[in-house]
C-alpha cells in the first residue's frame, strides 16, 4: 500500500513538471514571436537624431502597423536593409512620388517647406541630387541632427521593405519615458 502510494506521488510530480515544462514552452514560443513580429525593443546607437533620441536610449518598435498601413511623413522608422549596413533610427521626410528639395539649409517637400522643430542644424543635400522625386515603393529618411547623420542624402531612398517598423515609445531613460513625436 505504500509502495502505491509513493508511486501516485511521484506520478503527480512528473505530470506537474509536464505542465510546468508546456506551459513554459508555450510561453517562450509566444514571447520570442511577439518580439520577432508585433513589438520589440531597440536601442539608439549613434547622435543622427539628436536632439530627440540619444545615444543609449531604449524604444518600443512597432513591427505590426506597416504591415497594414503605409509610413506618414515624420515618422520616425527602424531601417534593416541593404541600403545601408547597420540598423538606422530616422524620421521619414518624404513619400512615394514626393519630391525632396533642400534650400537655405531647410528641406522642402512638393515645394513647401516642412516646419521640423525637431530638426538639429542645416539640411544640405549630400551624394544623393536634388531635388529628387521619391521613387514608389520607397521613402526618403533624414536623421533629425542634420549635420551629422548618414542618410537619403546619402544613400538615397529606403525600400519600404527595408522598414523593420515605426519607433513609437521611449522607455529608458525613465526620467524621459513616454511616446515619441
Amino acid at each position: 500500500m505504500e509502495q502505491k502510494q509513493t508511486q501516485m506521488k511521484n506520478s503527480r510530480w512528473i505530470k506537474e513538471i509536464k505542465d510546468w515544462t508546456l506551459s513554459l514552452g508555450i510561453a517562450i514560443v509566444v514571447a520570442l514571436l511577439f518580439q520577432n513580429y508585433v513589438y520589440a525593443q531597440t536601442v539608439v546607437h549613434n547622435i543622427s537624431m539628436q536632439n530627440t533620441l540619444v545615444d543609449g536610449q531604449r524604444l518600443i518598435e512597432d513591427k505590426w502597423s506597416y504591415r497594414f498601413t503605409d509610413p506618414k511623413q515624420g515618422d520616425i522608422v527602424i531601417i534593416n536593409g541593404p541600403e545601408h549596413k547597420d540598423r538606422l533610427v530616422k524620421r521619414v521626410v518624404a513619400l512615394p512620388g514626393q519630391t525632396v528639395d533642400m534650400k537655405d539649409g531647410f528641406v522642402y517637400v512638393d515645394g513647401k517647406k516642412l516646419e521640423e522643430s525637431y530638426a538639429k542644424g542645416q539640411t544640405y543635400p549630400r551624394e544623393v541630387s536634388i531635388p529628387l522625386t521619391v521613387p514608389e515603393g520607397h521613402v526618403f529618411v533624414i536623421g533629425d541632427n542634420r549635420e551629422h547623420s548618414d542618410d537619403s542624402r546619402s544613400f538615397g531612398p529606403v525600400a519600404l521593405n527595408s522598414l523593420e517598423g515605426k519607433a513609437v515609445f521611449r522607455i529608458w531613460p525613465l526620467g524621459e519615458f513616454g511616446g515619441l513625436q
